[in-house]
């Protein structure tokens, strides 16, 4: 094995244990897990299929999207969409943060720390094909592991508002693969909904 495969594995390895250590639990596939650890190897194999020749920072960018995200609680900040923004903008720059910290242990070079950093933070979405791939591989994990409690709490027509937002950072191959997904009846018929109102 190559010294940057090895550090590649090595630094995957690192940002899976801190992941496992999430207190919430998600059942995907007949299996109870930590959240965090799913949504990251989600991310991964999504950011994989959109761009079959990913780099390696994109790869580590997946894998660290949502690093620690229960170290930052929602209910501490305000209720209502300013205060969601500014949780949102913190967990992002924690994030970024965070993983720079595993990699430079690992004995990555500032450039590709700071290209991961870039793409966790998701600088130039629209913009730049790897940060809108890796936007479209987070929107495809929530879809595939959030939907249906999310459309429980909300109610189908808030829920149809939500989505249409998701849908919108999405890129048009994002929103095809979206279509694609083993959703049930009523998800379908939702995402559908969100897109013509898209």
């Amino acid at each position: 094995m190559s010294v940057d495969r090895l550090r590649f594995e090595q630094a995957i390895a690192a940002i899976d244990a801190a992941n496992a250590d999430d207190p919430t639990r998600l059942e995907w596939r007949g299996e109870t897990r930590p959240k965090e650890m799913v949504h990251a190897e989600l991310m991964t194999a999504w950011v994989e299929r959109l761009d079959p020749g990913a780099t390696e920072e994109q790869l580590l960018a997946a894998r660290a999207n949502h690093l620690r995200r229960w170290a930052i609680p929602r209910e501490g900040y305000p209720e209502g969409r300013a205060g969601y923004l500014r949780w949102r903008r913190e967990l992002g720059k924690r994030h970024a943060e965070d993983v720079g910290a595993i990699l430079s242990e690992h004995g990555y070079p500032a450039s590709s720390i700071e290209r991961v950093q870039q793409i966790v933070r998701k600088e130039g979405l629209k913009k730049d094909p790897q940060v809108q791939a890796h936007e479209d591989a987070l929107c495809l994990t929530f879809l595939q592991t959030q939907f249906d409690p999310l459309a429980d709490r909300l109610g189908d027509d808030h829920t149809v508002e939500v989505l249409r937002k998701t849908l919108a950072k999405m890129s048009p191959r994002g929103r095809s693969e979206a279509l694609e997904l083993d959703l049930g009846e009523r998800a379908r018929a939702l995402v559908e909904r969100a897109l013509a109102a898209a």
